[in-house]
């Protein structure tokens, strides 16, 4: 009886390990972009492809000194996520993505974004985790996590639930 009970626990342990979802990191800055447009006019504009993972690519966009990203599917479909409509002020996004994958496929997203709120003094910055899902049907963000001490392992939390969420932007 307890070599059955033991057996289960086995099993079941190693179905959990092998399910969980694991990241992996691309680069954001412009170096590790290809620039396909920019201007050096007043409050410039940027746009570049970054590499992704599975057939996905990140495109960066940046206008009026505020930025945001699109994901690019493996079919070429491009899909807005639109930062900039979350927030008001200047923004910019970290170094770098966080894809959760579940095996080789990418199910979810996690990018940093550095927001000034307050008009007075652009200088104070809340940096937010974005949590994009990535599904057959959906590419579009559920969550905008706040700091907290925990706030790398709450957004992988949410990314890895996020197939189950709604879109922040309908």
């Amino acid at each position: 009886m307890r070599c059955a009970l033991l057996a289960v626990i086995i099993v079941f342990s190693a179905s959990v390990i092998h399910s969980q979802n694991r990241s992996v990191y691309t680069g954001l800055s412009e170096k590790d972009c290809r620039t396909l447009e920019a201007t050096d006019e007043e409050g410039g504009s940027y746009r570049g492809v970054c590499p992704g993972v599975g057939g996905y690519k990140l495109e960066l966009l940046e206008g009026d000194l505020r930025q945001s990203i699109n994901v690019v599917d493996p079919q070429g479909t491009k899909h807005e996520l639109k930062f900039w409509e979350m927030f008001g002020g200047f923004s910019s996004v970290g170094p770098r993505a966080e894809w959760r994958m579940k095996g080789k496929t990418p199910v979810a997203l996690i990018v940093r974004f550095n927001v000034s709120e307050n008009p007075e003094d652009s200088t104070k910055i809340t940096s937010y985790l974005v949590v994009i899902k990535i599904t057959p049907s959906d590419i579009c963000v559920t969550d905008a996590l706040k700091p907290t001490r925990s706030h790398n392992a709450e957004a992988r939390r949410a990314a890895d639930r996020a197939a189950k969420k709604r879109c922040r932007l309908e």
